[in-house]
């Protein structure tokens, strides 16, 4: 009883240790980005044809730490996908551990390519469609605090929503993802993608295809991914418990 207090302290132990190191490089990142968030506010600033307004000084500060924190939150990715990486890496075997390592490059890009088809395809389309409702009635003034704060809600969780594939390669790896409940998940699952592409987009057929294929061919794609490798360790442990068997 000793022995797994001291497993589970050690653990705990070793999760807040891992925990202060992505904090710690989050923070770290924070600060290089605000180094170069003037550069940053230059290129995300471009889907606007007016000159962004600002209403104090403070604006200026909370737009310019909004950005840092997205650039941070991308360079961490990858290193909090390595700390979990190497708390489960224990529970691995040698072939496991290879190939799970790999996950920390692709979340990260992953993550950048979803933010890219955010910024590209979906943000100036939903934007243009808000700005066209005022359709003259309104004399137009937008702040920078608002234009910023529209293109993070629109982006930022299109870039977590495309880690969802490398997601489910992970947990189906380490035995904590089942591809049948994924599987039996996908009509509200589909439902659910449907409404959020939907409250995201303007009101038109084109631009809510645009949104939700991507969204439901990631699904599919996770539930393939977990598929094939719940049958792989499916596979590897009937081959464990025949050659269990036979040295019997």
């Amino acid at each position: 009883m000793d022995q797994q207090k001291m497993d589970i302290l050690e653990h705990l132990n070793d999760l807040r240790r891992r925990l202060i190191i992505v904090i710690c490089f989050f923070f770290a990142s924070l600060v290089i980005c605000f180094l170069f968030v003037d550069q940053l506010y230059q290129v995300l600033a471009n889907h606007s044809e007016e000159k962004l307004a600002i209403l104090g000084p403070t604006d200026i500060l909370s737009i310019y730490l909004k950005l840092a924190g997205i650039g941070a939150v991308a360079f961490t990715i990858p290193v909090a996908a390595y700390q979990l990486w190497r708390f489960v890496e224990p529970a691995l075997t040698e072939r496991e551990r290879r190939v799970t390592l790999l996950y920390v490059p692709a979340l990260f890009f992953l993550f950048l390519a979803g933010l890219a088809f955010a910024y590209f395809v979906l943000f100036p389309m939903t934007y243009q469609f808000v700005l066209g409702l005022s359709a003259g009635n309104f004399a137009l003034v937008i702040t920078a605090s608002d234009y910023f704060r529209f293109l993070i809600n629109v982006s930022l969780p299109f870039g977590f929503l495309f880690e969802l594939p490398v997601v489910a390669l992970f947990l189906s790896h380490i035995g904590l993802l089942n591809p049948n409940r994924l599987a039996k998940l996908r009509k509200p699952a589909y439902f659910l993608l449907c409404v959020i592409s939907i409250a995201i987009t303007p009101p038109d057929f084109i631009s809510d295809v645009l949104v939700i294929v991507p969204l439901l061919v990631l699904y599919e794609v996770s539930i393939a991914i977990s598929r094939l490798i719940h049958g792989r360790r499916v596979k590897e442990q009937s081959e464990t418990v025949l050659s269990g068997s036979s040295v019997v």
